[in-house]
């Protein structure tokens, strides 16, 4: 780890951030350089569709460190810089601006992009899709003038816009494809609660709906439906989910399968290279599987582990994934993976605002939604980590204390 080493971040992501900051505590005195092709240093993510979106932060709240933070840290940055490819025989990366840029170490943080949807009239004026902040600048130009909006896809980004746009007072209609929203990720429960939330602040829900065309002259106009109906609009925000972005990685001969492959170590198939972050497709020892996921907490902490790696040390990444979702007056936490859950489990009054649904897989707790209930989530961690089996009766009966649950564990 002398001075004359070169680490290389691509990407200014929350991952790259984290890995900086690890690379300096685990001891490196080489250079750092971060490599981003977006103009801004950077910043954070999950506001852009939330609190960035309604017009209630600033840009400068949303940088993750001030850029004194990294002059403390001797990190360069080299913005609006796209690298075209990774030379990994000459440890290399070709640049587009015609330079190339070596390294001893390299980090991938890639992200992800969003999905495109692949209908005419997607490139009319008016037409967005939310994944970073030029593109909220766009959303936020055309809501201006704009009266009504359509969002399609009704997963977690197009419910967040729907409610940051609603407190704008545009008229919002949001179209999901599949029978209910948020079908792939929660429980029916939990899809009836936000169909409800969203319709009684206004929005119109449109399930079983496929946009198959936007029409308009230069700018979108309207939104037709594979039924035929035409929903007419001033704006467009498409929200269909997104894809990990790898074929840097790819065409480096690395390992990639939905996402670049890295073990528990952030290490990618490449002795000189890991990756954190949206990008990775990683192996959770905790859930005994390989996975891919979208969330902060995810990034910063298997950054922590690809930092330890490049310093030739090694802090193995094994946390419970967990997630958040803020629309309106709810706050959503998510803990754990519900996939193949047997049995969903309510806690509280689904009627109300402040109820938790815990996913039980042949009797253990393996994840739970809490709406506006943080003592639940915090809790529900715990249980998941202990693999608790907790009978359902007594679980869904709120005299009982779920701190009580967890000491029998």
């Amino acid at each position: 780890m002398g001075n004359n080493q070169s680490a290389v971040v691509i990407g200014g992501s929350h991952a790259a951030v984290q890995l900086v900051i690890s690379l300096r505590q685990n001891g490196w005195q080489g250079s750092i350089t971060v490599v981003s092709d977006e103009p801004y240093l950077p910043y954070q993510r999950p506001p852009l569709s939330k609190a960035y979106l309604a017009g209630d932060i600033a840009e400068e709240q949303l940088a993750l460190r001030a850029s004194a933070a990294y002059d403390k840290l001797d990190v360069s940055f080299l913005l609006g810089v796209t690298v075209l490819a990774i030379d990994t025989d000459n440890h290399r990366l070709r640049l587009d601006n015609g330079e190339y840029l070596g390294f001893s170490k390299l980090a991938l943080c890639t992200g992800a992009r969003a999905r495109t949807l692949p209908i005419a009239g997607v490139d009319l004026q008016g037409v967005h899709y939310l994944r970073n902040m030029d593109d909220v600048k766009g959303i936020q130009q055309s809501a201006v003038s704009a009266k009504t909006a359509v969002i399609i896809g009704g997963g977690y980004i197009g419910l967040e816009t729907a409610a940051s746009l609603t407190k704008q007072g545009i008229a919002v209609t949001l179209l999901e494809a599949e029978p209910r929203l948020l079908q792939r990720v929660a429980s029916q429960p939990t899809s009836d609660f936000y169909q409800r939330l969203h319709k009684e602040n206004g929005v119109t829900i449109r399930c079983n709906a496929m946009a198959s065309a936007l029409m308009g002259d230069t700018r979108v106009k309207a939104v037709v439906c594979s039924d035929g109906d035409s929903i007419e609009t001033d704006m467009v925000i498409i929200g269909i989910g997104v894809i990990p972005n790898t074929e840097l990685a790819s065409a480096a001969a690395l390992e990639v399968d939905n996402g670049i492959l890295v073990n528990e170590f952030a290490q990618s198939s490449h002795p000189d290279i890991v990756a954190a972050g949206d990008c990775t497709s990683h192996l959770n020892p905790l859930l005994r599987r390989t996975l891919r996921l979208e969330s902060v907490p995810n990034a910063t902490e298997q950054a922590k582990a690809a930092a330890a790696s490049i310093c030739g040390l090694q802090k193995q990444y094994a946390e419970l994934p967990w997630f958040w979702s803020d629309q309106y007056d709810v706050k959503l936490q998510i803990a754990g993976m519900n996939q193949g859950y047997t049995d969903a489990i309510i806690r509280g009054d689904i009627t109300s605002h402040s109820f938790s649904v815990f996913y039980i897989k042949d009797t253990v707790i393996i994840a739970a939604d809490c709406i506006n209930r943080p003592k639940d989530f915090m809790l529900a961690k715990k249980l998941i980590l202990h693999n608790a089996q907790i009978d359902p009766v007594i679980l869904a009966d709120e005299t009982t204390e779920l701190k009580t649950l967890l000491t029998e564990h």
